[in-house]
């Protein structure tokens, strides 16, 4: 009941983001317009989190993943049926903002009932699944499509993965009923009574750090937490975007070095298989030795691995480097699983922390957002070496800004 409703979204959303391209292109859009479309995706859920971080500390998170899916459902059903590309936009743009109440909604849970102790593993796993959805979903979608012939038949599969979905959190149990928060939440390691931004040593009472909780709202709660989200927040939304930059440069870079379409499909698969396997690594670090250890070799391997890319381009062995830095990336990326959970779990009021999460998660997707764009951008004014050494440069300074930032909001627990 913890897990599993957000297995089923995220194996149904990875399984229709391969066709996604493929239908815009059927309704008439070019490679740009596609790629737009595409995109639409990612701003929805961009746009959702501040609203499902108001509806989780309104309504709660049960009633608000059943809505997110019914309306998650309309959507699939206009995926399936738009007669126009502009009406199957805003049906993608729909499926990414309910994405986002699914995602906060157990961020939410998790941040109030897992103890200290072991509150990054839970993350890890619930990180875990989101990638275990992305990573079997493209095969799920390759079996439909060789069965069926037709892309919409992963429209539908995933339309059958939020009906399962909104059964589920409808006729189980309720965690949230079932799971009370446990002792060691009564104390928090972050003092936020007025967030001054100062060193934090000590824990305070859970009455005194529920100041900037969901009653206060969304917008007063993101102006009483203004300090930590533009510092530690900022260094989050790096990572986002480090992450970001690798799903969009590692294919680019395979074409730009004259690789076929198979062999960059095998390097990304391989890099991402990589990722996948090492996502409870991270909580464990994290559990053990703190948020840094994870947090730090993760921006570290990722940032000097795209300049170290960036360097490879026009030599004599471009394809063994790329695919060699692709497996650094994903080592990187699979140390980092869970660490933008964990950490917004950290600095998040006790009591009812849906609507600072609900900012969090604004700020770390809208890393993720900004990286592609960064990424086009470089490319067309520079090229794509530049634009891969640029984001090494962000994963460094994110490094930089992690080992500032994390000692300072998320000292060790008791």
């Amino acid at each position: 009941m913890v897990y599993g409703p957000t297995v089923l979204f995220a194996l149904g959303e990875g399984a229709v983001l391969p066709v996604i391209p493929v239908i815009a292109a059927d309704l008439g859009a070019d490679v740009a317009v596609a790629a737009l479309v595409a995109s639409a995706l990612v701003v929805g859920q961009l746009c959702g989190n501040i609203p499902a971080g108001w509806a989780v500390a309104r309504i709660g998170e049960r009633l608000t993943m059943v809505i997110a899916g019914v309306v998650a459902l309309a959507g699939v059903v206009g995926m399936a049926l738009a007669p126009s590309l502009g009406l199957f936009a805003v049906a993608v743009f729909l499926i990414g903002f309910c994405a986002a109440a699914f995602g906060l909604a157990r961020h939410s849970f998790m941040t109030t009932r897992v103890p200290l102790a072991f509150r990054a593993r839970a993350l890890s796993l619930l990180g875990g699944t989101f990638r275990l959805g992305m990573f079997i979903g493209p095969f799920v979608a390759a079996g439909l499509l060789s069965l069926f012939g037709d892309e919409h038949a992963t429209i539908w599969f995933f339309g059958g993965c939020l009906v399962a979905t909104v059964l589920l959190v409808l006729l189980g149990p309720d965690p949230e009923r079932q799971f009370v928060g446990p002792p060691s939440t009564r104390e928090s390691p972050v003092n936020y009574t007025e967030d001054t931004g100062e060193p934090v040593t000590g824990s305070i009472p859970l009455a005194a750090n529920d100041r900037g909780g969901a009653g206060a709202g969304v917008f007063r709660t993101m102006w009483r937490h203004r300090r930590v989200l533009s510092r530690l927040g900022l260094a989050a939304a790096s990572l986002s975007a480090v992450r970001s930059a690798r799903q969009v440069v590692l294919p680019l870079w395979g074409v730009s070095i004259g690789l076929d379409g198979q062999t960059i499909a095998l390097v990304v698969g391989i890099s991402g298989a990589i990722d996948f396997a090492l996502f409870y690594a991270s909580g464990q670090v994290m559990d053990r030795f703190g948020r840094l250890w994870a947090a730090l070799p993760a921006m570290l391997l990722m940032g000097v691995g795209f300049i170290a890319l960036s360097f490879t381009h026009d030599g004599d062995q471009a394809a063994m480097w790329f695919a060699m830095f692709a497996a650094v990336l994903g080592v990187g990326n699979g140390l980092s699983s869970g660490i933008l959970l964990t950490l917004g779990a950290d600095v998040a009021p006790r009591a009812d922390p849906a609507a600072f999460l609900g900012s969090w998660r604004t700020l770390t997707d809208a890393g993720g957002a900004v990286a592609p764009l960064l990424v086009s951008g470089i490319t067309a004014l520079a090229s794509l070496a530049v634009a891969t050494g640029i984001m090494g440069v962000v994963g460094l300074v994110g490094a930089l800004a992690f080992v500032r930032w994390v000692p300072r909001f998320v000292p060790p627990a008791r």
